[in-house]
């Protein structure tokens, strides 16, 4: 792994992780260090709009799992929401791939590479930034999760969707106590409307540690406003005016960056044995969160399929799924990100900010409408309740966040009597809700499991991935474990079999496994090591050949 930054990220940057990305890390062992040093619960209960943040508030969300979703997003993971700054996470990686053989090396830029036919490789050109020196890497496999700006992108010539950028943002990193405002207004964002100012008429204040260190994102008027030149002193003073609480707030600047609201995907995203990944492929603003998320599931597809490939168990076939699983959802997040941000809009026209530069009277007496008892004052809050219950899916988008759904040759639903099709409340609202089955493409459903003398709880999510396929069989299913051991043994693809049930090696504890598997007790559920569910058996039956085939179509290898 090389980075021509000098370390791990020294600002917060990305910062929001969901459930999708904690399943992930807790599939590695670093959900529980993630949450000890991460921050849920209070710190992230509510999403706010306000004047300032010492001043009069126009409206708030429950965000993130709270209120009167919490039930869903309770039964959606074992994991939980973190607060877990970019700053803090990457160290945290970082450490757990240098400690599993990856070599790491910083101050080293990416400059070129090309492939070597003869030896099925790709030669590297980087150089060492101290020093100056440029060296070959010769791999098998590269990897481009070189950001926004990536070089290994622009070399392959991938086409690009591109939507004209949204314009100029600004990142004020500061330090400054404001735990006396916060005991009731408690929440990790907070939209602070600039009634009164020109510029910035719109800055997003973002806890970063509670309550001392803060995110001031001060937003643009619109896409062709010109770059802002503001010293040190002048963006205290920003700062100051948008917590409101007077001149003896002590403000310290600590950092200040600038980034583009873009809205740009890869219209592909691997080619041969060179795959990339993040913010090379989407690019989009942080509504909705999904950035880094996204990043961290793109690597999470991809890593199963290099392994078995590697090992010589699946064939290179395999890993053009890659492009044929993750493009699509790369391209809808970035659309669902701008989507979400334009529709703040319509909040920001109901408070009187929008559109910016809009005469200080009419500001003013858009507020003082929405204060009044006459029929225009009735209208005019209908409609923000209207445009802030809109906005609620924003930070309560389990079904963004959760409900992907594969189509491709890893995953074998020739055994289904119907194409997949999104039942319930997804099936009404697929941004806000998951109705999570087992439909060979979706992702393995959560539910608590425990011995029949019970111990610690224990997720599906615990009993499959790991690197390993997964068989989930119930009472009468023994077969299915008998089977999974043969192929295992005839393929070299590690399966762990296991059956839930009364007696069995997993009691099912809430009787929600029951409710969720979509097959007979003597049934089988195959999951794929990134906890995707590949292909399921309604009952017993057959249960070596079938199992057989199934793997081998998986695995991209002949009948």
């Amino acid at each position: 792994m090389i980075s021509n930054a000098l370390g791990t990220a020294n600002t917060p940057r990305a910062h929001m992780n969901n459930r999708a990305a904690m399943d992930c890390l807790r599939d590695i062992g670093l959900w529980e260090e993630c949450a000890k040093v991460g921050h849920g619960g209070k710190y992230i209960m509510h999403y706010r709009w306000c004047e300032t943040l010492a001043g009069e508030e126009y409206a708030r969300n429950y965000s993130w799992g709270f209120g009167d979703r919490a039930g869903d997003y309770v039964n959606a993971s074992p994991c939980h929401h973190l607060d877990l700054p970019q700053s803090v996470l990457e160290p945290i990686l970082l450490r757990y791939a240098t400690t599993n053989g990856f070599k790491a090396r910083f101050d080293t830029e990416f400059l070129s590479f090309k492939e070597d036919k003869a030896s099925g490789k790709t030669i590297c050109l980087v150089q060492d930034k101290v020093t100056g020196v440029q060296y070959q890497i010769a791999t098998k496999y590269l990897f481009g999760a070189d950001g926004g700006r990536s070089k290994i992108v622009k070399q392959l010539g991938f086409p690009m969707t591109v939507v004209p950028g949204g314009g100029i943002a600004y990142n004020v990193l500061v330090n400054v106590e404001l735990g006396h405002l916060m005991e009731n207004r408690q929440g990790n964002l907070h939209w602070c409307m600039r009634l009164y100012k020109d510029y910035p008429f719109l800055v997003v204040a973002r806890m970063v540690k509670p309550w001392h260190q803060w995110m001031f994102v001060v937003l643009p008027k619109g896409p062709q406003v010109p770059e802002q030149t503001f010293t040190y002193e002048e963006w205290a003073e920003i700062v100051k005016d948008c917590i409101g609480d007077g001149d003896d707030v002590d403000v310290e600047v600590v950092d200040v960056s600038k980034w583009i609201i873009n809205e740009t995907s890869a219209d592909v995203v691997s080619k041969g044995n060179i795959f990339c990944l993040g913010d090379a492929i989407h690019r989009h603003p942080p509504t909705l969160g999904l950035g880094s998320n996204t990043c961290i599931q793109d690597s999470f597809n991809l890593s199963w399929k290099i392994s078995l490939v590697l090992k010589g168990i699946a064939s290179p076939s395999i890993l053009d799924t890659y492009n044929v699983e993750r493009q699509p959802i790369a391209a809808e997040l970035v659309r669902l990100s701008n989507d979400k941000l334009r529709a703040h809009i319509g909040v920001w026209q109901a408070i009187g900010i929008q559109p910016p530069g809009a005469p200080l009277e009419q500001r003013i007496a858009t507020l003082q409408t929405l204060r009044s008892s006459t029929p225009d004052g009735k209208a005019a809050r209908a409609l923000l309740k209207e445009r802030v219950r809109e906005l609620y899916s924003e930070t309560a988008a389990l079904g963004i966040e959760m409900g992907q759904f594969y189509n491709s040759t890893v995953v074998y639903a020739n055994d289904e009597p119907q194409p997949f099709a999104k039942t319930g409340r997804e099936a009404d609202d697929p941004q806000q809700f998951y109705e999570p089955c087992t439909y060979p493409g979706r992702r393995l459903p959560h539910v608590w499991l425990n011995t029949p003398v019970p111990g610690k709880l224990v997720s599906t999510i615990d009993i499959a991935g790991k690197g390993r396929f997964c068989l989930i069989t119930g009472m009468g299913g023994e077969a299915w474990k008998v089977a999974a051991k043969q192929v295992q043994e005839e393929l070299g693809v590690p399966i762990h079999a296991v059956a839930i049930g009364r007696a069995l090696d997993w009691e099912d504890t809430y009787l929600s496994w029951d409710d969720r598997k979509g097959v007979e007790e003597d049934g089988a559920v195959l999951v794929r090591p990134d906890l995707f569910v590949a292909w399921r058996a309604q009952t017993s039956g057959d249960e070596e050949a079938k199992l057989g085939k199934v793997m081998k179509s998986l695995l991209g290898l002949k009948a």
